[in-house]
């Protein structure tokens, strides 16, 4: 799930990551959370200056592999936060 708050302040980008027990313990949460920083990192280039973007990983981000939550957030950014 993403929410996307555009300002109209000239900075980079900012993300924050929501990742709740319910996702699972903490090594499983850390890693999730390290994934999606890694995904927003690559994505970062094609996010709108000043935006402010919230990531809320559900439960089935567990189980998701790398390339699946790359494709999530990627399709996510592109339709709210693109450039």
């Amino acid at each position: 799930m993403t929410h996307v708050v555009h300002s109209h302040e000239e900075r980079a980008p900012r993300f924050g990551f929501i990742v709740s027990k319910a996702v699972g313990n903490a090594v499983t949460r850390n890693t999730v959370r390290r994934r999606l920083k890694a995904v927003c990192a690559e994505a970062l280039p094609g996010v709108r200056p000043g935006a402010d973007v919230v990531i809320r990983a559900l439960p089935s981000a567990s189980q998701a592999t790398f390339q699946e939550l790359r494709s999530e957030v990627t399709r996510c950014l592109a339709r709210k936060a693109a450039a």
